[in-house]
């Protein structure tokens, strides 16, 4: 998706070098459709070797039983392994804040990677890395994107980076709402969602 963001901003230069550059709009469906084929081929990739490897691989939510125990459940079976060491190596998932709405008419980070269609106009709230990358991606294929900050850009980096980052978003189009926090998220009778923040 980065990737699809930065051909698109190329276009002005590709024009100026006199490269034919077409005016429709950018295929939120297309790219998304080969993002998806593209992980789906890493991720069975990388099943293979482990395979291969000889590593025993469960697609299952885990739950340690003690420090050698692991119960494994995909809703259908039920599995006990056990290991000598645990590597607990899982990654993290977004949270959706604690307000009205927020998990009815929100996208969490990982859902604007998968959604189907085009989500136009985007407020992104927070200011984490993930935030910041995927506005810059939004905005690179088209979309009028706003970025709502608490506080500060990018809390615990180095914040002379973190603001020549934010400058450089805004002076290429994105905007910011700064010391905004949202309350809650609803639905008008044309289907817009609108959030009140304080």
């Amino acid at each position: 998706m980065h990737q699809a963001s930065l051909l698109n901003e190329s276009k002005e230069d590709m024009k100026s070098a006199g490269v034919s550059v077409s005016e429709e709009p950018h295929n939120w469906n297309t790219m998304v459709t080969t993002v998806t084929k593209h992980i789906k081929t890493l991720n069975w990739g990388y099943k293979t070797e482990l395979i291969k490897a000889g590593a025993k691989y469960f697609n299952m939510y885990a739950k340690m039983v003690d420090a050698h125990t692991i119960h494994l459940d995909d809703g259908k079976k039920q599995v006990t392994v056990t290991a000598d060491k645990v590597v607990i190596a899982c990654g993290g998932r977004p949270t959706f804040p604690d307000i009205p709405g927020a998990k009815e008419f929100g996208l969490s980070s990982d859902d604007i990677f998968w959604k189907k269609t085009a989500p136009g106009k985007t407020l992104l709230v927070g200011a984490s890395y993930v935030s910041l990358e995927c506005a810059g991606f939004l905005h690179g294929v088209g979309f009028d994107v706003t970025v709502m900050v608490r506080s500060i850009l990018l809390r615990g980096f180095d914040q002379d980076m973190a603001n020549m980052i934010g400058k450089h978003m805004e002076d290429n189009g994105t905007k910011f709402m700064r010391s905004a926090v949202p309350e809650k998220l609803e639905k008008d009778d044309e289907g817009r969602i609108i959030v009140t923040y304080k």
